[in-house]
């Protein structure tokens, strides 16, 4: 039987604005990460090198050249903005990111105590050179379950005002924190607040490390949710998710639906 003849959710052809997948470089071996990338090129669409990575990589532009190479675009975590920040450096992160041919950065405070407002005034400055991802949430889970929805949904507003090409919801890599709770709960009515704000879901990437999350943005929002910090042994794993080829998410196909009538309105 031809796999083809299978009914199962419209997935966009690279490069896509919808349904991406971002995956993380949390320093996984070269060799490794280029055996993935290489192999399963098609589902990816970004890759971050998480927090400070980048600046301890042996073989990070063996790691860049692969990813060009691949069409897939990449930048540094949002922490290694932060730091250059903190130490009132933030020209030479300019100058980094040039240095290695960064198209895309990350623009964050869950680590430092940055005001949304002042975060804003950074991803305007460098949306004027790059694309610009911006994070919201704290990765200190006692701050992040002192912001109510009203808050994250004002932060998000924000941060497409001043800019910003999409806006990711923390979790961190170890989903606790942010949209999850310390012991790895999904904070599911702040989730379902923000579904229900009336911003564009699409242009939003949640954070989903675990296969919990994964499941349940997918569930939640449909095949077609952005999804963020992916380890890289979780490529077509994630994918047979969203393609309701796994038990998680085997009827699927219902959000699916929902998702192609919104895109053909869009159009």
């Amino acid at each position: 039987m031809n796999t083809k003849d299978l009914f199962l959710p419209l997935r966009q052809e690279k490069p896509r604005k919808h349904g991406l997948t971002l995956l993380i470089d949390n320093g996984v071996p070269v060799q490794f990460f280029i055996d993935t990338i290489t192999s399963s090129a098609e589902f990816v669409d970004y890759v971050k090198f998480g927090w400070g990575t980048s600046v301890v990589t042996k073989h990070l532009r063996e790691k860049i050249h692969c990813l060009k190479e691949n069409d897939i675009s990449f930048f540094f975590g949002g922490t290694l903005f932060e730091k250059f920040l903190s130490q009132q450096k933030i020209d030479d992160y300019y100058l980094y990111c040039r240095e290695y041919g960064c198209r895309h950065v990350e623009i964050s405070n869950g680590t430092i105590s940055l005001p949304n407002k002042e975060k804003a005034k950074y991803i305007t400055d460098f949306s004027k050179e790059f694309t610009v991802f911006s994070e919201v949430g704290s990765k200190d889970h006692v701050q992040s379950e002192k912001k109510d929805s009203a808050e994250w949904i004002e932060c998000i507003q924000e941060d497409f005002a001043a800019g910003a090409y999409k806006v990711i919801t923390e979790t961190r890599e170890s989903g606790t924190s942010g949209l999850c709770r310390e012991n790895g709960q999904i904070r599911l009515q702040l989730v379902e607040d923000i579904v229900a704000s009336g911003l564009n879901i699409y242009d939003i990437v949640f954070e989903a490390p675990t296969k919990a999350l994964q499941t349940l943005f997918i569930k939640m929002i449909g095949s077609n949710v952005n999804l963020g910090n992916i380890s890289f042994t979780h490529v077509i794993p994630v994918e047979t998710l969203r393609l309701g080829l796994r038990s998680d998410t085997f009827n699927i196909m219902q959000h699916d639906f929902r998702w192609r009538g919104m895109h053909e309105r869009q159009k």
